[in-house]
């Protein structure tokens, strides 16, 4: 006898009753979530709890669990030199009634406010302090090591996304070996970062990624601020400058430029503008 799997249904939290989810995390967790700190978002559920700490909750099908499995903040706890939440423990669980598993990971708290959404309309206020930390904690995320590999948007990245994803946008355009992985978050945008200390938060797809991934994809970010993404590419200029940071530099593009674009992203015009400068850069050698 075969058993058919339940079709994963669509489901942005951010519109679906959470109280029996939130209720749930509570018996396990043995705590009790500040009803008027909740932060919804389209596959995450947080909220801050009476013993101080934070509680992450995110739902992902089957389909998006990778073989290295779905702790990627729990494995970042060992990380050196980077600043971020103390992770404290976690639940997870099946779903009785779809193909989809449940984690609630518990943290320390940030030590400031997130700095925004994860595109930028308009610049932060960041210190000179801000920026040698943020500098500093993603230079020693890429000297540490892992056997995990990042998953940007829940997709394992390797060389064949990274090709196909660029040719997409820019065909036949360049040579896209990569030649150096290294330890990145991989969900790099200002949401997930706070001020006016500094953290990096919500490492669930972090791994190994082609070099300059994250710097790339912040900047990507912060193509509607102009001084915004002058400033992240000054700040990681060495990554920037490298190959393999060129490559993710049209990584980045390919998905502001790709057929999904909003025809009124402001983004549009200074990507494909950096787009061709780092095309012709690349193909000069």
């Amino acid at each position: 006898m075969t058993h058919s799997v339940s079709p994963v249904r669509p489901v942005d939290l951010r519109v679906e009753p959470v109280d029996k989810l939130l209720n749930r995390v509570e018996r396990s967790l043995q705590t009790r979530l500040n009803p008027t700190t909740v932060v919804r978002k389209r596959r995450s559920v947080g909220a801050r709890t009476e013993r101080d700490t934070w509680v992450r909750v995110e739902r992902r099908p089957f389909a998006k669990i990778s073989d290295q499995g779905w702790n990627g903040t729990e494995s970042a706890a060992r990380l050196e030199g980077v600043a971020q939440p103390a992770w404290q423990g976690c639940v997870v669980w099946r779903d009785a009634d779809e193909p989809v598993m449940w984690r609630a990971d518990e943290t320390g708290l940030l030590p400031g406010e997130p700095i925004g959404t994860a595109v930028l309309g308009k610049e932060p206020t960041l210190s000179e302090e801000w920026w040698r930390a943020f500098g500093a904690s993603l230079d020693a995320l890429a000297r540490n090591t892992t056997p995990r590999v990042a998953t940007p948007d829940t997709v394992t990245i390797t060389q064949q996304l990274v090709t196909a994803s660029i040719r997409d946008a820019f065909p036949d355009a360049v040579d896209t070996t990569v030649e150096r992985w290294v330890p990145a978050h991989a969900d790099l945008n200002w949401a997930n970062m706070s001020a006016p200390a500094f953290s990096l938060f919500d490492w669930e797809d972090w791994g190994n990624a082609p070099r300059g991934l994250d710097a790339a994809t912040l900047w990507a970010a912060s193509l509607a601020v102009p001084a915004l993404a002058d400033r992240v590419q000054n700040e990681r200029r060495h990554d920037f400058e490298s190959r393999d940071g060129k490559l993710m530099t049209l990584f980045a593009t390919s998905r502001i430029l790709g057929p999904d674009a909003h025809p009124e992203d402001p983004r549009i015009e200074p990507a494909r503008h950096m787009a061709q400068q780092v095309i012709e850069e690349l193909q000069a050698g």
